[in-house]
C-alpha cells in the first residue's frame, strides 16, 4: 500500500540522488536510502468510490507532536450519571413519564452517593482518593513497579477490542515518574473501584445503570417490564453498549477506565434483577407504591397481552384470571415491592404472567405430544363443517403458524447478533499516544467498507425499526387465532365451564430451597415433551430469557395450584 502512493513520485533526493520514496504514517514523503524527509504537495483520492473526487494533502515535514489536548479532572461516579442521564432522556423519549428522571431517579441515585460516600457527605470519599493520590510521589520504585504490572494485567484482559502493543509497553520502564492518574486512567479513582469490595457495599457497574432504572420504572408502576427494557437495550433504543461514547471531549477515557465502561456482553435478566433488589435493600426504600389489579404490572393484564403475542384466543384469559386467583399470584401484598420486609416476593412480574399462560396451556391441553393433538383432530373436523359461531381453536394449526413465523423472527435475530459491531468509533485505548494509529486504521477499515458496498452493490445498513411492545405481530385475519373458540375442550358444571380432560402432570413433585442450589427447579429440555418444549422456547423468545427461568416459575405455580393434593400424596407416602 505504501509503495502504491509513493511510486507517482519520481524525483530523486537532494541528499542521495536516489528515488526510493515511501510514506510515514503522518503521510510525508522520507527517502529508504538517507532516511530524508521532505515536503510534498500530492493528490490522493478519497474513499468515496462513487465521486471518486480528489483533495489535496499537503505533508508538514518534520514537525513537533501537538501536546495532548486538555482534560477534566473527573470521576467514576460522574461518569455513571452522565450515561444515567442519557438513559433516562431515552426512556422519556419514548413516552414514560415526565417525573421519571428529576422525581424519582435522581432521588435514588442522591441517595446512593450519599450512602456510598461519594457525595453529600462530611468527607467524600473522592477526597480521601485524591488524599491518596498526592503521596505518591513518595512511594519507592518498587511499589510502582508493582502498580504498573497490576495495572497492565488488568489491561490485557479488560477488553478485547483494542489491545495494547508490546513495542509501546517496552518504552516505559519501572522508574518512570508517572502518575496514576494522568496515564495510567483517565478518571481519578478508577484504580479504587477495581479494588476489593467491602462486605454491604454496591458498586456501580453498566449492569447497575439498568438498575437504577428499572427501580425507578418500577416505583412510578410504568408499563415497562424488565424484559422489556433489557430489549430496548439490545436494540440500541436506551444507552448501553459504548455508552462512554457520549462523553464529554474533556472526559478521557482510557487505561483502567476501559474495565468499567466497556461493555463486551448484552445484560442478563437474572443478573440485572439481582441487582435491583439488592440495590432497593441498600438505599433502603420504603414499600413501593401498591401493584393493584388496575395496574399494567398485575398478572391479569400482563396474561391477556402474552395471550396476544402468542396469538392465543382470548377465550383463555378467563382460565389465565382463575388461575391468578386460585394462587393468590394477584394479591397486592405479594406483589408490591417491600424492601424492608426480607420475606416479601421478589416478583419477576413478566415471567410470571408467562408462567401462568403456560400452566393453563397444561390444563387444557395437557401438551404431553397425544392429548393435545387429539383436540386438533376434534377441532380439525368441526371446522370442515363450518357450523355458525367462532372457529375451534386448533392447536396443531396454531403450531404450525407460529412456529413458521418463530423461525423467520429467531433467524433474524440470530443474524443481527452475528453483525453486529463491538467495537465504537470512538476508541478506547489504554493508552493516549495511540490514537492516532487507531483512527487511521479505522478510517481505512471505513473506506475499504465503502468502496466494497459500492462495488457488490449492496445498499447501507438499515437504521433500527421504532420500538415496539410486541415482537410477534397477527395481522392476517388467517393466521390469527384471537377470536376462536375454546368449544370442545371445556364441558359445562354446573353454571361454570371445566376442562374436558381430568388429568395434569406436574413439571416436578418438589421444589429445591434456591439458598441450596440457586434454583427451584431442575431443568433439562430432553426430559419434557416437545410441545411444552416448544411453548417456553415460544415464551423464551419472547422474553428474551433462559427457558429455564419460566420453567422456574411454572413449577412454583403449580405447586401454589395443586398444594393440597401434593400435601395429601406427601402425608401418604410417609404413612
Amino acid at each position: 500500500m505504501e509503495e502504491e502512493d509513493a511510486r507517482d513520485y519520481n524525483e530523486p533526493c537532494v541528499q542521495c540522488s536516489d528515488i526510493n520514496w515511501g510514506l510515514t504514517e503522518e503521510g510525508k514523503f522520507y527517502c529508504r536510502s538517507c532516511h530524508n524527509v521532505i515536503e510534498r504537495t500530492r493528490e490522493v483520492i478519497t474513499g468515496d468510490a462513487t465521486t471518486n473526487a480528489r483533495a489535496q494533502s499537503i505533508s508538514r515535514g518534520l514537525k513537533k507532536k501537538k501536546k495532548l489536548e486538555s482534560s477534566w479532572e473527573w470521576y467514576i461516579c460522574e461518569g455513571f450519571q452522565f450515561i444515567l442521564s442519557k438513559q433516562a432522556d431515552a426512556l422519556q423519549a419514548l413516552g414514560v413519564s415526565s417525573q421519571f428522571k428529576d422525581d424519582v431517579l435522581w432521588k435514588f441515585w442522591r441517595i446512593y452517593l450519599q450512602k456510598s460516600q461519594q457525595a453529600y457527605c462530611d468527607k467524600p470519599r473522592r477526597e480521601v482518593v485524591r488524599d491518596i493520590s498526592t503521596t505518591c510521589d513518595s512511594d519507592t520504585d518498587v511499589d510502582r513497579e508493582l502498580e504498573i504490572t497490576r495495572i497492565l494485567g488488568l489491561a490485557s484482559s479488560a477488553s478485547d477490542t483494542d489491545v495494547v502493543s508490546k513495542s509501546s509497553m517496552g518504552g516505559f520502564s519501572s522508574t518512570s515518574n508517572l502518575s496514576g492518574k494522568s496515564f495510567w486512567s483517565g478518571s481519578v479513582d478508577a484504580g479504587s473501584y477495581l479494588q476489593k469490595m467491602k462486605k454491604g457495599e454496591i458498586r456501580m457497574s453498566m449492569p447497575m445503570t439498568l438498575a437504577f432504572c428499572y427501580l425507578a420504572l418500577l416505583w412510578l408502576r410504568e408499563s415497562i417490564t424488565l424484559s422489556h427494557l433489557l430489549r430496548l437495550v439490545m436494540d440500541g433504543h436506551i444507552p448501553y453498549l459504548n455508552a462512554y461514547k457520549d462523553f464529554p471531549e474533556e472526559m478521557k477515557v482510557y487505561g483502567t477506565d476501559c474495565k468499567i465502561f466497556h461493555v463486551k456482553s448484552w445484560p442478563a435478566y437474572e443478573d440485572v434483577h439481582e441487582k435491583t433488589q439488592a440495590l432497593a435493600v441498600y438505599l433502603k426504600l420504603p414499600c413501593f407504591p401498591d401493584i393493584a389489579e388496575g395496574s399494567f404490572l398485575h398478572p391479569n393484564i400482563l396474561c391477556m397481552k402474552y395471550l396476544m403475542e402468542a396469538n392465543l384466543p382470548d377465550d383463555m384469559h378467563k382460565w389465565t384470571c382463575r388461575v391468578v386467583k386460585k394462587t393468590g399470584v394477584g394479591e397486592v401484598d405479594f406483589l408490591t415491592l417491600c424492601p424492608e420486609n426480607k420475606s416479601a416476593q421478589n416478583v419477576k412480574y413478566d415471567i410470571l404472567a408467562v408462567a401462568v399462560v403456560v400452566v393453563v396451556l397444561k390444563m387444557l391441553f395437557l401438551l404431553d405430544d397425544h392429548y393435545e393433538w387429539l383436540l386438533a383432530d376434534y377441532a380439525e373436523e368441526r371446522n370442515k363443517r363450518k357450523e355458525e359461531g367462532c372457529p375451534v381453536f386448533d392447536i396443531r394449526k396454531w403450531y404450525l403458524v407460529v412456529k413458521n413465523a418463530l423461525d423467520v423472527e429467531q433467524k433474524k435475530f440470530n443474524e443481527g447478533r452475528i453483525r453486529h459491531l463491538w467495537r465504537c468509533e470512538k476508541p478506547l485505548l489504554f493508552f493516549v499516544h495511540e490514537t492516532y494509529a487507531f483512527l487511521k486504521k479505522r478510517q481505512m477499515v471505513v473506506d475499504l467498507q465503502r468502496q466494497f458496498r459500492t462495488l457488490s452493490g449492496s445498499v447501507e445498513p438499515a437504521e433500527k425499526r421504532s420500538p415496539s411492545s410486541f415482537q410477534l405481530n397477527w395481522t392476517e385475519e388467517i393466521d390469527c387465532f384471537h377470536g376462536h373458540s375454546l368449544v370442545g375442550i371445556l364441558q359445562p358444571k354446573g353454571d361454570t365451564l371445566t376442562t374436558l380432560n381430568r388429568k395434569y402432570w406436574l413439571c416436578t413433585t418438589a421444589l429445591c430451597k434456591r439458598k441450596t442450589c440457586g434454583h427451584l427447579a431442575y431443568f433439562k429440555e430432553s426430559n419434557f415433551p416437545h410441545s411444552y418444549q416448544f411453548v417456553l422456547n415460544l415464551f423464551s423468545f419472547i422474553l428474551r430469557v433462559k427457558p429455564s427461568l419460566i420453567h422456574e416459575e411454572v413449577c412454583a405455580i403449580e405447586h401454589k395450584l395443586f398444594y393440597t393434593e401434593l400435601r395429601k400424596t406427601s402425608i401418604l407416602s410417609k404413612v
